[in-house]
């Protein structure tokens, strides 16, 4: 890993968090980690092939596992037990989903993603659930194309959904000829990753171009599972959607204790009919906050002549100005989390 200038502290996360052993790590890791495969062997083999079912919960989570332990070497230069990978925010994002319910089937129609059903169903008919499909499935195979996972492009196979399966790619040959410009820049990725040369602020930037470009494509998929939800719900969806664009040009650090942070801002539970923040009685304030500013994110994003994303993007690229906006940032989360992990710098 290149050296890096004392302004970048903020976004490597120059920092010891006062979880500084391993077990206490170990606290702030998506549902079922542990319980998830952690090698390809833990996976079934058919004709020389790993098959894993995605559609499953702790299957899928089990391929966050394998790429965050893969690529923990690239990473161990700059913090203790892999904490400062930045692939966290990919199954920290996915344990929020399965702990708020958001992987279940949205009409209730069938037990899946339910405790009187089948609670370790991923469904379908989920728009979060169809949407992280491609932030797993992406980024797993084209790791598994630069190399870095240790087997064969060919050696890997997802098994499709129960419908719908045409708009699912299933192995990297498919995932590359269906959506070669996310594949590309997952595999740009993997290639600065791979690089000693390349800084954190870098991996950053193409971590986040990947991500992006890889919600724009499932986006456009998928749009019509919104309609299975309350019209808070489906608004938040979108508004996280745009959010995803803000947050990515500040280049924001998606380590394990950062990304664990910043998911108590967001909604505990599905959202119903009658929730308006900041008034939901049940939420934090932090997360009533963070709610009404998302909310705000779109009707602003939309207006006519409005040029706030490019005006944002244009602000990120100064080195000091993001610096200052991630410290920020940062404060922010301090103020309205009292059990905030302190990160102080070393």
């Amino acid at each position: 890993m290149a050296f890096l200038p004392p302004w970048t502290c903020v976004l490597v996360g120059c920092f010891s968090a006062s979880l500084a052993k391993e077990s206490n790590f170990s606290d702030l890791y998506p549902p079922l980690w542990k319980k998830s495969a952690s090698q390809f062997s833990d996976y079934r083999v058919e004709n020389g092939k790993y098959i894993i079912d995605p559609w499953v919960y702790p299957e899928r989570m089990g391929m966050y596992k394998i790429l965050v332990n893969k690529t923990a070497s690239y990473f161990e230069n700059i913090g203790a037990d892999n904490e400062q990978n930045i692939l966290w925010g990919l199954p920290l994002q996915n344990g929020w989903q399965y702990r708020t319910g958001r992987l279940a089937d949205p009409r209730q129609m069938k037990g899946c993603g339910y405790e009187s059903g089948d609670p370790l169903c991923i469904s379908v008919d989920s728009w979060w659930a169809d949407m992280n499909y491609f932030l797993c499935a992406l980024p797993f195979l084209a790791a598994v194309d630069s190399g870095i996972m240790g087997i064969s492009s060919d050696q890997i196979m997802l098994l499709p959904p129960p419908k719908d399966q045409t708009q699912f790619c299933l192995n990297v040959s498919s995932c590359q000829s269906s959506f070669p410009e996310p594949m590309s820049k997952w595999n740009t990725f993997y290639q600065h990753l791979q690089y000693p040369s390349s800084s954190f602020e870098d991996l950053l930037k193409y971590l986040w171009a990947a991500h992006v470009s890889t919600l724009k494509y499932a986006g456009k998929i998928f749009e019509d599972r919104l309609e299975y939800y309350s019209k808070p719900e489906a608004n938040f969806g979108r508004s996280w959607c745009v959010a995803v664009d803000y947050l990515a040009v500040t280049l924001f650090p998606t380590t394990l204790v950062r990304t664990y942070e910043f998911q108590k801002g967001l909604p505990p539970r599905m959202l119903v009919n009658g929730d308006k923040a900041p008034f939901i009685s049940d939420f934090t304030d932090f997360q009533n906050i963070v709610l009404l500013v998302l909310s705000f994110l779109p009707k602003v994003d939309n207006s006519p002549g409005s040029f706030l994303l490019t005006v944002w993007t244009i602000l990120m690229k100064n080195h000091d100005v993001r610096k200052e906006v991630l410290e920020l940032f940062q404060i922010i989360l301090e103020i309205f989390n009292p059990t905030f992990q302190s990160v102080p710098n070393v």
